[in-house]
């Protein structure tokens, strides 16, 4: 299940609190099946993703570092492609 999510533990700077947040937002997207947010799933959908935010950066502060980097780089890490 959400093979999209990149692994976050062990990046070289830590994960931002921006990443933590997307990866959050992907997980709570997938597991909620909500893909465009209205003013009936819109609250709990944030409310979820600040818990799921929070519950990451409390699980990436206790574990002890890794010894090899992730095998991907996050999506916010990435460079953009050449256009034209």
């Amino acid at each position: 299940m959400c093979r999209n999510i990149t692994t976050l533990r062990g990046l070289e700077p830590r994960a931002t609190a921006e990443e933590i947040e997307a990866a959050a937002r992907q997980y709570v997207r997938k597991v909620s099946g909500v893909t465009s947010l209205s003013a009936d799933t819109g609250p709990a959908f944030e409310k979820a993703v600040g818990l799921v935010a929070q519950a990451t950066t409390e699980l990436l502060s206790d574990r002890p570092a890794r010894r090899r980097p992730p095998p991907t780089v996050p999506p916010l890490r990435r460079r953009p492609a050449a256009t034209g």
